[in-house]
C-alpha cells in the first residue's frame, strides 16, 4: 500500500491536481512517524512511510492547510475521515481545497506495548503473518501482532470511510464496536470506586497538552486554559481539584462534537485513558438523545446543538443518575 500511495501522490503532483501531500514521515527510529508535508516527488520518495505506526490522525493539519494556495492531498483512514466531516460541519476546514484519498486504516500498533514486553534497543519492526519481528540490538524477539495494537484500534467503530475523493483499496464497514464496554464497567462502580480510579488516573498529568493540541474537535484558536486572565492558564495543576478540572472541561466543551478518534489517549505520555471521559458523554447523548455519531454527515445537527419538543427533561437526565 506504501508504494501505491506514493506513486499516486506523485501523479496527482504532477498533474497539478495538487500543489502538496499530507503523509507520515519516519523520525529518528523507525516506529516513530510524524504527520509531515510532502511538496516534491523527490521528497515522496526519500520520506514518505505508511506502516503499522502510522496510527496519527492528520485531519487537524487541514485547518490551516486548507486555507493555503492550492488544493492539498490528504491521505484519510476511515475514523480520520469523521474528523473531517466534523471539520467540514463546523467550517473548520474548506473541504473544496482538499482532496481525500481513502486509505485502509489499522489496526495500528503502540510501541509501549511493546516495550512493556521488556524488548530493548529496538531498530524496527516487522508484521510476518500478524507475528512481530522485533529487531534489537540484542537480537530478534517475537510476540503476537494483536497483543501491540493501539489502544485506538481495538474497539474500532468503522472502516467504512465517510468521505473521500478517491478510494484506494476496498472499503470496509462500520463495526461492531465494543468501545462502550469500559465505559459501563465505570458505571457499574460506586462513585467513591470511580472517583479513586479517575484521581489515580488524573493525577498522572502532567499538563504537556498533547491531549489538547491533538484533538480535532479542540480548534479553537484562543484556548481558555492558555488565557492568563482566566485564573486556570498554568502549565502545571496547582492543586488536585484544577488537576481534575481541565480534563473535565475540555471532555465538556467537544461533548457531542468528539468522533471518538482516540488521539487523545494515544498522544498522552502518561497513558491516561482520556478517551474514556469522551465515551461517557457519547453513550449518555445516544442513550438520552438517540443514536448519534459525529462526523458521520455534513449536514445534521448534534443534539447538544439542536433542540425538540421531544428532548428529555432535566429530571429524566437526574434520574439516570448512578451513585
Amino acid at each position: 500500500m506504501q508504494e501505491a500511495m506514493k506513486e499516486r501522490a506523485k501523479q496527482l503532483l504532477a498533474d497539478g491536481t495538487v500543489s502538496r501531500v499530507i503523509g507520515w514521515k519516519r523520525g529518528e527510529f523507525a516506529y516513530d512517524t510524524t504527520p509531515a508535508i510532502f511538496e516534491t516527488a523527490e521528497e515522496i520518495d526519500r520520506d514518505f512511510v505508511y506502516d503499522d505506526f502510522t496510527a496519527a490522525n492528520v485531519s487537524k493539519y487541514l485547518i490551516k492547510e486548507s486555507r493555503r494556495d492550492g488544493k492539498i492531498l490528504a491521505f484519510l483512514k476511515p475514523c480520520d475521515t469523521y474528523s473531517l466531516n466534523q471539520l467540514t460541519k463546523e467550517h473548520r476546514v474548506i473541504r473544496d481545497n482538499i482532496h481525500v484519498v481513502g486509505i485502509p486504516g489499522g489496526p495500528k500498533l503502540d510501541i509501549e506495548k511493546i516495550k512493556a514486553r521488556g524488548i530493548t534497543g529496538i531498530l524496527g519492526v516487522k508484521n510476518n503473518d500478524y507475528t512481530l519481528e522485533i529487531e534489537t540490538l540484542y537480537g530478534t524477539e517475537k510476540m503476537p501482532f494483536y497483543e501491540a495494537i493501539s489502544g485506538k484500534c481495538e474497539s474500532c467503530k468503522s472502516r467504512k470511510h465517510v468521505t473521500y475523493d478517491e478510494l484506494m483499496g476496498e472499503e470496509g464497514e462500520i463495526a461492531e464496536s465494543n468501545r462502550f464496554d469500559m465505559v459501563e464497567k465505570l458505571e457499574n462502580m460506586t462513585s467513591q470506586e470511580r472517583y479513586d480510579f479517575w484521581r489515580e488516573q488524573l493525577s498522572k498529568c502532567i499538563r504537556c497538552n498533547a491531549c489538547r493540541n491533538v484533538c480535532p474537535a479542540c480548534t479553537c484558536e484562543n484556548c481558555v486554559f492558555d488565557n492568563p486572565k482566566s485564573g486556570i492558564d498554568n502549565k502545571a495543576a496547582a492543586d488536585s481539584f484544577e488537576e481534575n478540572m481541565f480534563h473535565i472541561i475540555r471532555a465538556f466543551h467537544v461533548a457531542g462534537r468528539c468522533t471518538d478518534c482516540g488521539e487523545c489517549s494515544r498522544v498522552c505520555p502518561q497513558n491516561i485513558p482520556l478517551h474514556l471521559l469522551n465515551r461517557k458523554f457519547i453513550k449518555d447523548i445516544n442513550e438520552l438523545y438517540g443514536e448519534y455519531q459525529a462526523g458521520e454527515d455534513t449536514t445534521s445537527k448534534a443534539p447538544l446543538n439542536d433542540y425538540r419538543m421531544d428532548d428529555c427533561e432535566s429530571s429524566i437526565v437526574h434520574e439516570r443518575g448512578v451513585e
